[in-house]
């Protein structure tokens, strides 16, 4: 923090300084600003409107970690240049922004202002358009951008400043921030719509009484003071309440784009002049009814949808709040408090029961369990112990563990998800880019048609032509359009995501819903990936016990998958070799209670014997002492406990399963036979797999490729869609279309349930938009629909639309159920949207 410094002068006195650049503050100037609840000085106002802007925006930790003092205003820079360009420094990006190699980086952005498709096709095609920009995608349904740029070419400062030169407003997406702004959009459409509503009952009271004296007689002096009283009522209405639509519609104006806002402002205002006109003119007809309903049931209409946009958006927020804002760092010194942002891989904290673990890292101290159900789906806590990964926002259940950190910031699996999220809910698939397009030319199209059906009234019927015109413009637009395919996707992912399948891309549900063929690898995929000892055989006088704990004394320490499998069959130990020697690929030998032995592959355990039997489903290992062979200990690698009803549940769903391995044929025909999956190769490359499937896809079939995603990368990528097993490491680099986050296999047939469910609803969404359009505008253009019946009819076929999709999100109890075992049985109950 600046100190005030001393001046060299006849008083010898001490000058104060600007908190924010570091220079005098002159005689009689008495400004400052809060920073972190102090007061701190400014020479100008320039100063403290920055620095108030720093810290308003969540910045103040840039004062902490300059290394030099600002400069000021008036160097020429705008304020809002300067606050956008602290978004540049590594300092401030270093909890939101996530590097790449070759200087590229990626984040997340807040877009404020966005209303309809047209506003996501806009703002995507400028920010796209800029040099260095590598890809900018727009979720419409929760207002979040995914934006990678090269750093050498274009700064994040320079993005930030390009959505705001189109109107809308931008910032880094923070979790605190955005619940804030939640709730700020949530109030604001409250007292837009409190105020609609009340001026609408009162200028709707008027009009009844005006209508009542067409038929009973009124005079005119009446007549004309409930009209001015109407207009005075009528322009808070639309100054107030209906300013987002103007300003809107303004916007997409001057970027030369018709968006839906567009026809309703036009619609409004022709009304409104038009009332005006006929009050100060004393003829005609005044329309301040319908132009308060219009306002008013469209802001209905979008409080609805922002209310479902909100909820079906609520999965990433939730993802993201549950990730604790400081961690108990063990230090030399002790145990400190500190935020989450300072600590860095390397560093250990302590994890107390009940607490959420801050990010991603190794117990390295401490046995206990693990509640990851919000992250993976998985109910049922994950036991954890030395050298185990825990993952950050899952939670420490039983007893307190020291973790070393592995990974923080951007670089957590819980980010990965959320970037890989964002990046599905962006991305359109074929049938929405159509939608979008449709939705752009439509609006033009009403506007055309508008002013036809205007000219062709106005010939015949001069008095209704306003009317008539306004109902057309009102009831056409296009809001259902826009909204059939996003809020139908943002629902099915955050229903999957909640189930524990992660969606990737945004085609993987449409081309899921098709698919004909599901490619099943072999290890990690429907088996565990993990050995497991299912004999031991004695060759000798002694026991299977006695020569498990013979075995895991001599691998005690080791990390190779049959030590770890020989380790877990014999328990508890209390043997220990010494004199250990391990020879990879071969075995390991050693002494215990002073005598030698030898374990490993019978050429190495026993050189001078001789034992070739085999075991074709599986693998084996021997154990020798002093004198000869000992036991044969067979292992194999397990089958998911799920993998033989996921299969089934495949096979009523209409698909065929086929499984590619390369492992042993016998040992792949040995795992198809107990799975019931009639057609298996064994001894198969991934070139070979990749063959494979296309010699499927060119015989007409939809194939989805389930791998663990190591070995299986080209096949995943020539697959229609991919589906890679989840584990950390993966997951951050994947390219799979999807990602079973808790490796259970079942839920894959959960996801093509919600695939085929979703298909379904944009399918009766775009269905019913195009008919409702189809059959709405002929009525509107006859003059059937009056105005007021237009903003009904608009209002509730996109509510229409919003509520359908809502459909495709599991139930509140359901929610529960696949997060957390019955109290009881710990049983699941199943989650089939």
């Amino acid at each position: 923090m600046p100190e005030p410094v001393e001046s060299v002068g006849a008083a010898s006195r001490l000058e104060t300084v600007c908190f924010h650049c570091g220079l005098p503050v002159p005689q009689g100037i008495a400004l400052t600003v809060e920073v972190e609840g102090r007061p701190e000085p400014t020479c100008c106002h320039g100063c403290q409107a920055v620095a108030k802007a720093i810290v308003d925006g969540g910045l103040a930790d840039f004062y902490r970690h300059r290394t030099a003092t600002a400069r000021r205003p008036s160097d020429g820079m705008s304020l809002q240049r300067r606050r956008l360009e602290l978004y540049d420094r590594e300092d401030v990006q270093r909890s939101f922004v996530r590097n790449e190699p070759d200087q590229v980086r990626e984040t997340s952005l807040i877009i404020e202002g966005i209303v309809c498709a047209a506003c996501v096709w806009l703002s995507e095609r400028h920010v796209s358009a800029l040099p260095g920009v590598l890809e900018f995608r727009v979720n419409m349904s929760t207002h979040r951008a995914v934006v990678r740029w090269n750093d050498t070419q274009i700064h994040l400062s320079r993005i930030l400043e390009a959505v705001t030169e189109i109107g809308y407003a931008a910032h880094p997406f923070e979790p605190g921030r955005h619940e804030a702004r939640l709730k700020d959009e949530r109030a604001a459409g409250l007292r837009r719509l409190a105020i609609a509503g009340l001026g609408t009952m009162q200028v709707m009271m008027l009009a009844v009484a005006m209508y009542a004296g067409d038929y009973h007689g009124m005079d005119e002096t009446t007549r004309r003071f409930l009209r001015w009283t109407s207009a005075l009522i009528a322009v808070p209405v639309l100054a107030y309440a209906g300013f987002p639509f103007l300003r809107n519609a303004w916007r997409n104006l001057k970027s030369r784009w018709l968006g839906m806002d567009v026809p309703v402002s036009l619609a409004i205002v022709l009304a409104f002049t038009a009332s005006v006109w006929a009050t100060l003119s004393n003829q005609g007809e005044v329309y301040f009814d319908s132009v308060t309903m219009f306002i008013f049931f469209l802001l209905t209409a979008r409080f609805l949808e922002m209310s479902a946009r909100h909820r079906a958006g609520r999965v990433t927020d939730e993802l993201l709040r549950i990730m604790p804002a400081t961690a108990t760092r063990i230090g030399r010194n002790g145990d400190d408090v500190v935020a989450v942002a300072e600590l860095v891989p390397g560093d250990t904290i302590r994890v107390s029961p009940g607490e959420t673990i801050a990010t991603d890292g190794q117990v390295v101290a401490g046995r206990s369990s693990a509640n990851e159900s919000l992250i993976t789906g998985e109910s049922l806590p994950v036991p954890k112990c030395g050298g185990d990964s825990v993952i950050g926002g899952s939670v420490n259940v039983d007893s307190p563990l020291e973790v070393r950190v592995e990974r923080v910031g951007a670089d957590t699996l819980l980010s990965a998800i959320v970037r890989l999220l964002d990046r599905a809910q962006s991305e359109k698939p074929r049938i929405a880019a159509l939608a979008d397009r449709v939705a752009g030319w439509f609006v033009l199209s009403v506007l055309i048609l508008a002013a036809a059906v205007a000219a062709w009234w106005w010939q015949r019927s001069p008095a209704d032509a306003l009317w008539v015109t306004l109902s057309v413009l009102v009831v056409t637009c296009p809001c259902a359009l826009s909204l059939a395919t996003p809020a139908a996707i943002t629902a099915a992912t955050g229903a999957l995501t909640r189930m524990g399948v992660l969606i990737t891309r945004g085609h993987a549900l449409e081309t899921l819903a098709r698919a004909t063929h599901v490619v099943f690898d072999k290890t990690g995929t429907l088996t565990c990936g993990r050995l497991q000892v299912t004999r031991v055989v004695p060759l000798a006088d002694v026991s299977e016990r006695q020569c498990l704990a013979l075995s895991a004394a001599l691998e005690q320490g080791s990390e190779h998958p049959v030590a770890r499998a020989i380790l877990e069959a014999a328990g508890s130990n209390e043997s220990a070799a010494v004199e250990i020697v391990n020879t990879p690929g071969s075995g390991v030998q050693g002494r215990v209670d002073g005598a030698r032995y030898r374990l490993g592959t019978a050429a190495f355990a026993d050189p001078n014997g001789r034992s070739d039997i085999q075991d074709p489903a599986g693998a084996w290992v021997l154990l020798c002492g002093e004198h000869g062979p000992l036991a044969r200990i067979y292992l194999r690698d397990s089958i998911r406990p799920d993998a033989a009803e996921s299969i089934r549940d495949l096979r009523r769903l209409g698909l065929h399963p086929v499984l590619l391995s390369g492992d042993r044929c016998e040992v792949v025909e040995s795992v198809a036979q107990e799975l019931g999956i009639d057609e298996f190769r064994g001894r198969v490359s991934p070139q070979e797999k990749l063959r494979f499937v296309r010699s499927l896809q060119e015989a007409g079939g939809t194939v989805a490729m389930v791998g663990d995603g190591i070995n299986d990368a080209p096949v995943l990528a020539g697959a229609h869609v991919s589906v890679a097993m989840g584990s950390g490491t993966q997951l951050a680099q994947s390219t799979a279309d999807m990602v079973l986050l808790s490796e259970r296999l079942d839920r894959f047939a959960d996801g093509v349930r919600v695939a085929r469910k979703s298909g379904r609803v944009i399918r009766q969404n775009l269905t019913w938009a195009l008919a409702y359009n189809a059959l709405a505008l002929p009525l509107a253009a006859s003059g059937w629909i009056r105005p007021w019946m237009a903003a009904i009819g608009m209002s509730l076929s996109s509510l229409l639309v919003v509520l359908n999709s809502l459909r495709l999100r599991p139930a509140a109890n359901e929610d529960q159920a696949t997060a957390m075992p019955l109290p009881e049985t710990g049983e699941r109950r199943e989650v089939l949207s």
